[in-house]
């Protein structure tokens, strides 16, 4: 009996009954078409009737434009070329580029959201990144003065969680230097990893704050018949929870000392003999202010809207993991004895995504461009 072909799409009617579901059999090719890259085709839901273009849900629905094109143009914003410089080589508007960008961000999101779910980290580096948007101070602020919560304008942070096992970035965050943004961190991060991990952090006061609301446990206390309220109960940290900090005292812009302050799980990071450090998730810092134009120190490329950095980021998030090779989670094709013919490749290629065990292949760009997964 023949066996119905896999095509890898999943219906887009929302009244369908097989809506968001993977059901090899239940899509089926019934046509296709020429674009400017080539054919495409038009499938067909078994279940509703509904037929759609291979594109639908991708960054290359319903574009006039060839995808090698859009390819280009998203290839150029992860190697900080500023908006102006893609304009003038491609000859595409600035507002289109944003489209685009917006595009790829929603396609980023639905990767992130599917994919990174219960990985087994042990440790987790978190930090944040200063940069600002549209311009570097508000109103009435004095220099240096942080933005207040929910304000899309001014000082402006990017917030990460680092696996430095698997080189994988867990969550990122762009917002204000405040607490809110703290816990959106820890709660992200508790959403992609399994258990409880050890955190690292510099000397931000909030993390243990936002750690805490996270990773928790109730005292409750017995009543005790005397007159009075009873007594409320205490929230503590989790039993699992380790968090320590590296905390950099600096003078004249020169590094003094450094001090490690262990905050919880002395005892578990003792038995798991982990060095506390930071330093992985600072050079990533390096890594997103080299690939992101807005990101690059003393430029005029800076972001004019909050929800656009947001964008650039979450992009760049998707693309690390997924299509960015990275060198020191290369594997060795052959043992050092042996000699390797001229122009043979030597390492096997991983991104930080097949070190963690979520993929087994380096995602092509197009393919990070229209992969398929369900909405979670």
């Amino acid at each position: 009996m023949k066996k119905a072909k896999d095509w890898g799409q999943l219906c887009p009617n929302p009244e369908c009954e097989e809506y968001n579901k993977y059901n090899p059999g239940g899509i089926i090719s019934v046509n296709s078409y020429q674009t400017q890259s080539g054919k495409r085709r038009i499938f067909k839901c078994k279940s509703c009737g509904e037929k759609f273009a291979e594109t639908r849900n991708t960054v290359f629905f319903d574009l006039r434009v060839p995808e090698e094109k859009v390819i280009m143009v998203l290839k150029m914003c992860v190697v900080a070329m500023s908006l102006s410089q893609i304009s003038f080589v491609i000859g595409v508007r600035e507002e289109t580029i944003l489209r685009w960008i917006e595009r790829a961000y929603e396609q980023a999101e639905r990767i992130n959201a599917y994919l990174l779910k219960n990985l087994a980290i042990t440790q987790v580096q978190i930090d944040e990144m200063w940069n600002f948007v549209k311009k570097k101070k508000l109103e009435g602020q004095k220099n240096g003065a942080e933005a207040p919560a929910g304000e899309a304008e001014g000082r402006q942070w990017i917030w990460l969680s680092y696996a430095p096992e698997s080189c994988l970035l867990l969550a990122t965050v762009v917002g204000p230097r405040t607490k809110e943004n703290a816990e959106k961190l820890i709660a992200r991060t508790a959403q992609v990893v399994k258990g409880v991990p050890c955190f690292f952090s510099d000397g931000f006061s909030c993390y243990w704050q936002a750690l805490v609301k996270t990773y928790h446990q109730w005292l409750t206390f017995p009543r005790t018949g005397k007159r009075g309220r009873p007594r409320k109960p205490v929230q503590l940290p989790h039993p699992q929870l380790v968090y320590a900090q590296l905390v950099k005292t600096k003078a004249n812009g020169k590094l003094k000392s450094i001090d490690t302050r262990i905050r919880a799980g002395a005892e578990r990071l003792k038995s798991l003999g982990l060095k506390v450090s930071t330093s992985l998730v600072e050079r990533l810092n390096l890594t997103l202010r080299t690939s992101i134009a807005p990101l690059v120190r003393k430029t005029n490329s800076f972001c004019k809207q909050q929800s656009t950095l947001r964008h650039r980021v979450v992009f760049f998030h998707a693309f690390y993991n997924f299509a960015r090779p990275h060198m020191s989670l290369r594997l060795p094709l052959c043992s050092e004895s042996e000699t390797v013919p001229l122009f043979h490749s030597k390492y096997l290629p991983r991104t930080p995504a097949m070190a963690a065990g979520i993929t087994q292949h380096v995602w092509s760009f197009g393919e990070l461009l229209s992969a398929k997964f369900p909405v979670v």
